[in-house]
């Protein structure tokens, strides 16, 4: 198999797994099953859609409800990422904010979510709908917490290498709906959750930051995320660490409905369509960027001299989250550094092809999904009379695979659990 193919096989297998998430058949296939939680309601229910995929989840669900429970849907609100509404939505208020740093928009918007869900009734119902990006998304500063404060907190966090649980622990300690406290503002009525998981292990507690699940995570242990990496804040930040977030919840039900271990068994299924012989290597990769691109290179020469641990040709899948330790000034995600990090370590080598893709069509603050890369790309950046490793060393792997054509553009997909990569090896 020759690079170009193993490109075009790459591409197709990346596509098919796009399809497969988006949360429209999900939603859908879960409520036509579960109806019965909603055709019997005493009294109304309320849809609420947070995160990347939010607009796309909320469709969903208002076309099975519209259909099938006409009478019981009284209000939704969307809060999703700039440019992530596909229109309007029957008795939907949309709204678009900040990402991964809330904004003054952010704010409105879950201000009216929490408008809309105040003063409920027992007998009322909040179906929930979140997926990553929720954090960002859905946030109330606590009393004596400003905007401003969070967003240099989690710009802090962002650059500091901490993973998305250790953020998300800060971040919910500091919000008044994060951390179980949305369940809270809602009770006594029920809230109904369905999830996209973009969270490693699909831990309930941290994606999204836990608006409606118990914490398992306490204020202790958020203050040490801000030791272990450096972090300064003020004597108002502590304070408000201090306050505990709820341990028990009594009027929530949830359901995960996707993740990546779903994408990565679809990228096997496909890649095994194409003749590959294939291996989930994990669904829970993370480390920093750099190190993973450097670790798949390798077992990229292992299978290409050795034919361990699988035989060519071979299809390497991965799911999960790295992160990037940033130190220069350059433009990249996690995605587009790892895919660098890979392509200097097999420069040269034929008939090996990696994609490292975020499943929400956006790595870092860019446009692009990731990248595509093999042993030319470094080729292709040092024939330009430029040095990949100093691209790398800036933090800058969006110019750089921009330059050698290799960057993986998809725009929004409406969906989110967390990021998908593929190795192929003819």
């Amino acid at each position: 198999m020759e690079n170009k193919n193993l490109r075009e096989d790459i591409k197709t297998i990346i596509e098919k797994v796009k399809q497969e998430i988006l949360p429209d058949n999900t939603v859908k296939i879960w409520l036509k099953k579960n109806i019965s939680k909603f055709q019997d309601l005493k009294g109304n229910l309320y849809v609420v859609a947070i995160g990347k995929a939010a607009w796309r989840m909320a469709k969903a669900a208002n076309d099975v409800l519209r259909h099938m429970i006409s009478d019981k849907v009284i209000h939704g609100v969307v809060v999703t990422k700039y440019n992530h509404s596909e229109g309007n939505i029957e008795n939907f208020e949309i709204y678009e904010a900040g990402h991964p740093v809330p904004d003054e928009n952010t704010l409105m918007a879950t201000k009216r979510v929490l408008e809309l869900t105040n003063n409920l009734k027992e007998n009322d119902v909040v179906l929930f709908l979140i997926s990553g990006g929720g954090s960002a998304l859905f946030e109330m500063p606590v009393d004596g917490v400003s905007l401003e404060d969070i967003q240099k907190l989690t710009e802090a966090l962002l650059k500091s290498g901490a993973n998305i649980v250790e953020i998300n622990n800060v971040r919910k300690h500091l919000s008044k709906v994060k951390g179980g406290r949305f369940a809270q503002h809602v009770y006594p009525a029920k809230i109904v959750s369905l999830v996209l998981s973009d969270v490693l292990g699909d831990r309930l507690d941290s994606i999204a930051s836990g608006p409606a699940y118990p914490d398992g995570t306490t204020s202790q242990q958020a203050i040490d995320v801000l030791r272990k990496y450096n972090i300064t804040v003020s004597e108002k930040i502590l304070n408000a660490l201090a306050q505990e977030t709820p341990k028990e919840l009594s009027n929530v039900e949830t359901f995960i409905i996707g993740s990546v271990k779903v994408a990565c068994e679809n990228a096997e299924k496909f890649a095994s369509q194409l003749g590959y012989n294939t291996f989930v290597l994990t669904t829970t990769l993370d480390c920093e960027a750099k190190e993973a691109g450097k670790f798949l290179a390798s077992i990229a020469k292992e299978i290409k001299n050795s034919d361990r641990p699988v035989k060519k040709p071979a299809a390497i899948i991965l799911g999960g989250e790295t992160v990037v330790k940033v130190k220069g000034s350059g433009r990249g995600g996690r995605n587009q550094e790892l895919a660098l990090s890979f392509a200097l370590a097999i420069e040269g080598l034929e008939n090996i092809v990696l994609c490292s893709f975020g499943t929400d069509g956006t790595d870092g603050p860019t446009d692009a999904a990731g990248g595509i890369v093999d042993g030319q790309t470094a080729h292709k950046i040092r024939k330009a009379g430029l040095s990949p490793e100093s691209f790398l060393e800036n933090n800058d792997s969006y110019n750089a695979l921009k330059i050698a054509g290799d960057l993986l553009i998809t725009g929004p997909t409406g969906t989110n659990v967390n990021d998908l990569i593929v190795l192929l090896v003819g």
